[in-house]
């Protein structure tokens, strides 16, 4: 307790000092530009691609993934073909089952002679999650973390300390997630690593969804990731360590992780096994899987978005880009996203597309499959007016009806863990957007963000075609108005089925009346900006 008590001084007096720091702890620690792999076209793969670029009139090549497993299954077998270089950039960076794995997958590409870097936010950092960090002793393997704490134990008390004294800086988040090889291919989309993202766990399943990208866009994705690798909010782990690299406890971990390599199964598959069978990776090489060849935008938010913003400096606002895509629609919008806290902004947005007479549909999360209650409270208050704007809202149900299109197996979903993570917007059903961008206001003003907009009617429709799938009824509730006898307001309902039946619940479903209790007193806080 004394040593709790002292380590808890020691991050008070370092949040005061601290507090009006613009650069977080590490900045002076002597760091090293790195830029990506200059000629890929030199790589096997690159060759391929650049080839098959030109014959495809200078577009690249993408495959959606909308199966967790599979999002696993391609990281691995990615970083497997890895010839020069691998970089990943992700907001979480789990240490569990799938994330030792995929460890083990980068360890491995190192000690063939790739060049590896690793960069990961700090926000929602877990007790294991280091274990990605004790790569560093690796001589080809770089880590840096994105505006990281002062504290670096787990105590969630220490990092409350610190961040209510340093708020300002610590409440900006990097939620970019990327994955490039070698310059030539990329996977880019809203999962993180973790067993969740990949729908194995039992306990908790994220619908989410890659896209696989491959041909001159994975360039212009590395050009984002240098961005982010070289600014000032990145720094090398060594400088927020007091432990040196170990060269013995790097061997000590490579062990564990070939061990549990050797044994990791999830969901009753032995999903190493199925790393090695090569698919769907090899598919998508092969043309077997086809990739779909078009043309696509890199949106993303410059890693000093907070001084763009506020006019500091010039940079990206990818939200803006998306906003105008969605502007642009001349008859249909599609949204997923599992947190919807659109704002002024995004009001705007909805109402001058209702008064062009354009479709607005909206998937996102309902209280009961909801994981964040605080982003749900922030949700609940722009229903009504939503839906008297004349835009269709559907919640996706924790438990499913029919898993086509939910990206796993039935036999996890009977669980009822079900939730959606998923970032996806799809325009007159001739253009997507995929990425890690959730429609509200962190993502818009509080977080930096990735992703593509690709001209693509083919995937445009299969995206729908899931849309579609993921709303029927059951899977999810159907929000509509009840006309108040009084003349007050309208109170909302949801629709669904059943066990074949038509249910309408006149109560917000939920997994308890104490879920129900919290989300509501919460939903009276004015928080909208920091959700």
């Amino acid at each position: 307790m004394i040593d709790r008590l002292r380590s808890l001084l020691v991050v008070l007096i370092v949040a005061l000092v601290s507090g009006c720091a613009s650069l977080p702890p590490g900045s002076s620690f002597l760091k090293t530009t790195s830029l990506a792999l200059p000629h890929p076209e030199q790589t096997r793969l690159g060759h391929q691609f650049e080839r098959a670029a030109r014959e495809h009139y200078g577009n690249s090549g993408f495959r959606i993934i909308p199966v967790g497993a599979d999002g696993f299954l391609t990281r691995m077998q990615m970083m497997h073909v890895a010839e020069k270089t691998l970089d990943l950039q992700y907001f979480i960076f789990h240490g569990d089952d799938t994330g030792r794995l995929l460890t083990g997958a980068v360890l491995r590409a190192a000690d063939r002679g790739v060049r590896v870097r690793v960069l990961i936010d700090d926000g929602e950092t877990e007790a294991g999650d280091e274990q990605i960090t004790a790569l560093k002793a690796h001589p080809l393997i770089e880590i840096r973390i994105f505006n990281p704490f002062a504290y670096r134990g787990h105590i969630t008390l220490f990092r409350a300390v610190e961040f209510a004294f340093n708020s300002a800086r610590l409440d900006y988040r990097m939620h970019n997630k990327l994955l490039v090889v070698d310059n030539v291919m990329a996977l880019i989309g809203g999962r993180n690593i973790g067993d969740q993202y990949f729908q194995i766990d039992p306990d908790s399943q994220f619908a989410d969804d890659d896209v696989f990208a491959a041909g001159p866009i994975a360039q212009q994705l590395s050009a984002t990731f240098d961005e982010f690798w070289n600014n000032a909010l990145s720094i090398p782990v060594q400088a927020l360590s007091r432990e040196g690299s170990s060269r013995t406890a790097l061997s000590t971990h490579r062990e564990e992780l070939n061990e549990e390599s050797r044994q990791s199964k999830a969901d009753g598959i032995d999903y190493v096994n199925r790393v090695a069978a090569g698919e769907p990776f090899n598919g998508m090489i092969s043309g077997r899987l086809p990739l779909v060849w078009a043309h696509a935008q890199v949106v993303s938010d410059s890693p000093d978005k907070k001084k763009v913003e506020n006019g500091a400096m010039v940079g990206r606002l990818m939200h803006r880009s998306v906003a105008n895509a969605a502007g642009a629609v001349q008859s249909e919008l599609l949204m997923v996203t599992p947190y919807l806290i659109p704002g002024k902004e995004g009001m705007q947005l909805f109402k001058d597309l209702r008064q062009r007479n354009i479709r607005v549909r909206i998937l996102s999360s309902s209280l009961e499959s909801s994981t964040v209650e605080l982003a749900q409270s922030g949700y609940m208050p722009y229903r009504l007016p939503l839906l008297e704007k004349g835009v269709e809202l559907y919640e996706i149900r924790s438990l499913l009806g029919d898993t086509r299109g939910s990206g796993q197996t039935t036999a996890i979903s009977r669980y009822g863990n079900y939730s959606l993570h998923a970032k996806l917007f799809v325009f007159d059903r001739q253009r997507l957007f995929i990425g890690s961008m959730n429609f509200d206001q962190r993502s818009m003003h509080l977080n930096t963000e990735i992703g593509l907009i690709i001209d693509s009617p083919e995937l445009a429709q299969q995206v729908a075609a899931r849309f579609e799938a993921m709303v029927q009824p059951v899977n999810s509730y159907k929000l509509t108005l009840r006309p108040n006898q009084s003349g007050r307001s309208p109170t909302l309902v949801w629709r669904t089925q059943e066990d074949g039946k038509d249910i309408v619940y006149d109560t917000e479903p939920a997994r308890s009346d104490w879920q129900r209790f919290k989300v509501n007193i919460l939903s009276l806080l004015p928080l909208d900006k920091e959700l």
